[in-house]
């Protein structure tokens, strides 16, 4: 028992002491960051999507460029 709490012990003092903490401008600036990043990434694969036309609905007009490959042959 007295390992579990020397451990607790020194965890505390570590996160208390040891660790540097963004300041709330870095934390905004980081954040902006990872925000348009999801974004683009998103977007990225909303357009891989929809060019390929991968697609769980038959009745769907755009097939993609694979629906157009499959239409041919």
């Amino acid at each position: 028992m007295s390992k579990v709490k020397e451990y607790i012990n020194e965890t505390v003092t570590e996160m208390v002491h040891r660790v540097t903490w963004p300041t709330w401008k870095e934390l905004q600036s980081n954040t902006i960051i990872v925000v348009i990043a999801s974004v683009i990434i998103s977007l990225i694969i909303f357009v891989m999507d929809f060019g390929f036309g991968i697609t769980g609905d038959k009745d769907s007009v755009w097939k993609g460029v694979l629906g157009m490959i499959y239409k041919m042959f």
